[in-house]
């Protein structure tokens, strides 16, 4: 608080030449720096010295540069001048309000510095994750509408849950605005007990105690390496491959991914959640000649044998692919009507496998990817015979 009471100080002092020693103040404000709950009313003095030969009558106050009304004023000698405030609103900014006392001329006599606000209500909304096992950090939020309009201060505190001391955090120069990361001295096979400490002048507050254990709440980087490519001319599919993160590849644990997709025109993405522990996917049924945006993330399980996962990694950046355009959909319609009947007996049972694929079987497994792929080729062959049998004979 006193660096923030620094910013705010106008405390001004005159000297009247030969009247005054150099370490006699001029005129004096009480009460100096009051720290005050929203809503309450204040009375404050200006006293000037008498040798000045200053009434005040001919004083006048302003707050945070403008002049406050004289009906607000009483005069309590020939050199004091109050002024009353009621029901005060909470401060424009930490670093307080300007209270100043000025004579006839304008000149700044004194000033003083309004804090009002409230005290910090119970933090909530906290929270943590270890990045790699490397760090714990840990967010929160303030209690009630979120601002005291007064400097607050937060504390992260933790200990080991049997036995050890109370710590406090210090590393706060994380990018969330409430925060810590404690990046010392990690214990991965005991649980912390965590929890918040708010504090400014005018009371304290504490959140509830929470335990966390490191190796249930380890979040990784993204995987690295994802490329996304077409299956040879299959205009509704496309692979994707990608890497384990580089960070955990010397843990022992499993991962699972996820992959999530979307059109590039729309903003909607599909997330496909049966992607499991393996490095590459086949997406189906998409649209043919078409762009899409994959992203993939990772969710570290069993890190240590813990028996709970992780937390999601962030997605990876989208890596841009198309599909293949559908050799049907460009090619003419001037076929006999034989070999019009025969395409349309294939797109209709195409469309009828398509929807069982999207039903049952649509995602990367491997049994349904190679069912799939035979599929396909059974009816290429099925579309050759067809149109072998009705072409005419020379």
């Amino acid at each position: 608080m006193r660096a923030v009471l620094g910013l705010c100080l106008v405390f001004l002092t005159a000297r009247a030449p030969g009247a005054l020693s150099l370490s006699t103040n001029v005129a004096v404000i009480h009460p100096q720096d009051p720290v005050l709950r929203i809503g309450s009313n204040l009375t404050a003095s200006c006293w000037v010295h008498p040798d000045l030969g200053i009434h005040a009558s001919s004083l006048y106050w302003t707050l945070n540069g403008q002049q406050l009304p004289g009906s607000l004023y009483r005069v309590l000698s020939p050199s004091n001048l109050s002024v009353t405030l009621g029901a005060l609103s909470a401060s424009r900014q930490t670093s307080g309000d300007n209270l100043v006392c000025h004579n006839h001329k304008g000149h700044i006599l004194a000033g003083s510095c309004l804090y009002v606000g409230m005290p910090p209500e119970k933090p909530v909304n906290l929270s943590c994750w270890s990045r790699n096992t490397k760090d714990l950090t840990c967010s929160w939020a303030p209690g009630g509408r979120g601002e005291t309009n007064i400097s607050t201060k937060y504390k992260l505190k933790y200990k080991l849950r049997w036995y050890g001391t109370e710590k406090e955090c210090k590393d706060n120069t994380h990018t969330l605005p409430y925060s810590c990361s404690i990046t010392q001295d990690l214990h991965l096979f005991t649980p912390y007990e965590i929890w918040v400490e708010a504090t400014n002048q005018l009371g304290k507050a504490k959140s509830d105690v929470i335990t966390v254990d490191i190796l249930e709440v380890v979040t990784t980087d993204p995987p690295s390496g994802v490329m996304v490519s077409r299956v040879g001319q299959l205009e509704d599919q496309l692979s994707v491959r990608w890497e384990a993160p580089p960070a955990l590849k010397d843990f022992l644990f499993r991962a699972k991914y996820q992959i999530r997709y979307r059109l590039e025109e729309n903003q909607d993405w599909k997330v496909m959640d049966d992607v499991g522990n393996q490095t590459s996917c086949r997406l189906a049924g998409l649209r043919p000649g078409t762009v899409y945006f994959v992203q993939v993330r990772c969710n570290p399980v069993g890190i240590y044998g813990s028996r709970k996962a992780g937390i999601w990694s962030e997605w990876t950046h989208p890596t841009a692919a198309s599909t293949p355009h559908s050799e049907r959909l460009m090619s003419g319609s001037c076929d006999s009507k034989s070999s019009g009947d025969s395409n349309s007996t294939l797109r209709r049972e195409l469309k009828q496998f398509f929807g069982w694929v999207r039903k049952h079987a649509i995602g990367c497994s491997s049994m349904s990817m190679k069912l799939y792929d035979q599929w396909r080729v059974l009816m290429q062959k099925s579309h050759k015979t067809r149109n072998q049998v009705g072409s005419p004979r020379g």
